[in-house]
């Protein structure tokens, strides 16, 4: 089973925090979840935890609406697209920019860890 990550761990990963206390901003995650029929978080003893399938769909609305601007209906519109069609191109191409930018942030934290490995030379285990 994929692993968990609780609502405050989620709030951390996707820089959904405070500027002033750095506390994570979770009532932003609450407020989408209310929005999005998308979003179903597990709940737990009345907490909320979300699976990486769950966590990939909160990062694409954050990247619609926070990176791109669009309005919550309009991500709302994006999100239940069929993309097949010709009138979703736009649409579309959207999902293909949160995709470009996943891609960009593997790649270099991919580069990061290389760069260390060339720096501190391979790790030797007996």
């Amino acid at each position: 089973m994929d692993k968990l990550i609780n609502i405050s761990e989620l709030s951390k990963l996707l820089k959904i925090v405070n500027i002033k206390t750095k506390k994570p901003s979770n009532y932003i995650l609450r407020y989408w979840e209310k929005e999005f029929k998308q979003i179903k978080p597990i709940i737990i003893k009345n907490r909320r935890y979300y699976s990486r399938k769950q966590i990939n769909v909160i990062k694409l609305i954050k990247f619609l609406l926070k990176d791109k601007g669009m309005t919550i209906n309009g991500v709302k519109n994006v999100l239940t697209s069929n993309i097949n069609s010709l009138d979703d191109y736009n649409s579309y191409s959207l999902k293909a920019d949160y995709h470009k930018e996943v891609i960009k942030d593997k790649s270099k934290k991919i580069l990061e860890k290389l760069k260390k490995i060339k720096k501190y030379g391979k790790k030797i285990s007996h």
